[in-house]
C-alpha cells in the first residue's frame, strides 16, 4: 500500500499501522477501557441522516468559516497532539506546513516535539497552543509567555485530563515517551527500520516546552497517563480557567467540554471558544460522544461563543453534520496523525486535500454555496425517522 492508494481516513490508518512499530502505532489508535466512547465518536454521525435541497446553482462555492477570530479556507483544523515525532521525524513541522497549505488552523501541544518558536514561521497561518496546566507554576507561566511571543492567536487550555485515562492498549504494549526497548517490544521496533533508523538518527527526541522544568517525557521514560496523574494540577479549578483566561487576554478556548453547565460556565468566565471533545475517548469510557452533546450545547450557548466539535470526524459529510447542528467548524487528532504516520508532510497534505474536495463535492450535493445556508433543517435523527413510522 502507497500514499497514492489513501482515499480515506481507513486507508491512512492501514498504511501507519504498516509504517510504526506495534506500541507507537497502538498509542495513536488506542483509547480508555473498551473503548466504547471511541468507536460512538464516530458511529453517532451514523444515526442523523442529511437532507439534500437540488437545482441550486452550486458551481461556485465558499467553504470559508471564521473561528474564535481565524479565517479558515475550510471548516476543518489539525487538532493539537502530543509527541508527534514518534510518529514521523518531522512531527510538528510537517503538519504545519500542510496546514498552512490548506489555509487552515494548526495547533502544537504542551508536551510538543518541535517548540513554539519553531513553528511560528514555518506556520503563517492561525496558530493554537494547548495548554496543560501543570503543578509547577512556574512551567505554567513559561507557557503562556512562550505561546505569546512566538504570535500564537489562540490559547486552548484542556479540562478533560486531571489525571490518566485507563489506556489497556498503552499497558500491554508498554508504551512509554520515549520509547522504550523491552523483550515484547523488540521485534516490533526491529521489523520497522526505517522508523527505527530515522528515530536514532534524527535530532535527538525531546519535548522542549519542558526542558529545564520537568524530566517526565523528556530524558526519562514515562506513560502519557502516568504523566497526567502526576505532573498535571488536579486542584484546577474555574478560578484557574478565568486567571488564565485573563493573563492571556486574546482568544481563549476550553477543551474538553462535555456539559451544557460546563459551556454556561465558560462564556462566564470569559471564553471565546469551546470544543466539545472527550479527548478521543483516551479519557473516560462510557461518556458521550461529542457529535451527541453538540446540539444541547450549541442551543445553550451557540450565539454566545465559538463551538467546535472534535472527534470521531473522518469524512466531509460529518464536518456537513457538525455545522448543521451548529458548529463552527470541527478539528481532529487521529486523521491527520494516521496521515503523518504514513508519510509525513505529503501524507498530512494528502488528508487534508482529500478533506477539502469532500466538503466542496459535499455542499454541491447538499445544494449550498456557503456553510452558513447549514442548519437543521438540513438533518433528520434515525429515531425521528423511525418514530414518524
Amino acid at each position: 500500500m502507497r500514499l497514492r492508494d489513501c482515499h480515506n481516513f481507513e486507508d491512512f490508518r492501514r498504511l501507519a499501522k504498516k509504517r510504526l512499530p506495534s506500541p507507537i502505532f497502538h498509542y495513536i489508535d488506542g483509547a480508555a477501557d473498551d473503548e466504547v466512547t471511541y468507536r460512538r465518536n464516530s458511529a453517532a454521525f451514523e444515526d442523523v441522516d442529511l437532507v439534500p435541497n437540488v437545482l441550486r446553482g452550486v458551481e461556485q462555492i465558499d467553504m470559508g468559516v471564521e473561528v474564535m477570530g481565524q479565517k479558515l479556507a475550510m471548516p476543518f483544523y489539525c487538532a493539537p497532539t502530543a509527541l508527534q515525532r514518534l510518529f514521523h521525524h518531522e512531527g510538528e513541522r510537517a503538519v504545519a506546513r500542510a496546514a498552512t497549505r490548506y489555509g487552515t488552523m494548526f495547533g502544537i501541544s504542551s508536551l510538543a516535539t518541535v517548540s513554539a518558536e519553531e513553528i511560528a514561521p514555518i506556520a503563517s497561518g492561525p496558530k493554537m497552543f494547548q495548554f496543560y496546566f501543570h503543578k509547577d507554576r512556574d512551567l505554567n507561566d513559561t507557557l503562556l509567555e512562550r505561546a505569546r511571543d512566538a504570535n500564537f492567536e489562540v490559547m486552548a487550555l484542556t479540562v478533560d485530563t486531571i489525571t490518566g485515562g485507563n489506556r489497556e492498549r498503552d499497558l500491554r504494549t508498554g508504551f512509554k515517551s520515549p520509547p522504550k526497548l523491552t523483550l515484547s517490544s523488540l521485534a516490533s521496533f526491529a521489523s520497522h527500520p526505517m522508523w527505527a533508523w530515522n528515530f536514532l538518527t534524527k535530532e535527538k527526541f525531546d519535548m522542549p516546552h519542558l526542558s529545564g522544568h520537568v524530566g517526565q517525557g523528556t530524558n526519562l521514560a514515562v506513560s502519557v497517563g502516568d504523566y497526567f496523574s502526576t505532573m498535571l494540577d488536579q486542584s484546577m479549578g474555574w478560578d484557574d480557567a478565568e486567571k488564565l483566561c485573563s493573563q492571556w487576554g486574546g482568544q481563549f478556548a476550553l477543551k474538553g467540554i462535555m456539559s451544557v453547565e460546563d459551556a454556561l460556565r465558560a462564556v462566564e468566565i470569559g471564553c471565546t471558544g469551546i470544543m466539545v471533545s472527550n479527548h478521543g475517548g483516551r479519557q473516560l469510557d462510557g461518556a458521550r460522544a461529542p457529535f451527541d452533546q453538540l446540539a444541547e450545547i450549541c442551543d445553550a450557548v451557540g450565539d454566545k461563543i465559538d463551538v467546535i466539535c472534535e472527534g470521531g470526524v473522518q469524512r466531509g459529510t460529518h464536518v456537513l453534520k457538525a455545522l448543521s447542528v451548529g458548529a463552527k467548524a470541527v478539528s481532529g487528532g487521529r486523521f491527520y496523525l494516521y496521515a503523518l504516520a504514513a508519510s509525513g508532510q505529503a501524507g498530512v497534505e494528502r488528508a487534508l486535500g482529500n478533506m477539502r474536495t469532500e466538503i466542496e463535492r459535499d455542499m454541491k450535493l447538499m445544494g449550498i454555496r456557503s456553510l452558513d445556508e447549514l442548519g437543521p433543517h438540513n438533518l433528520r435523527t434515525r429515531s425521528s425517522i423511525n418514530a414518524g413510522h
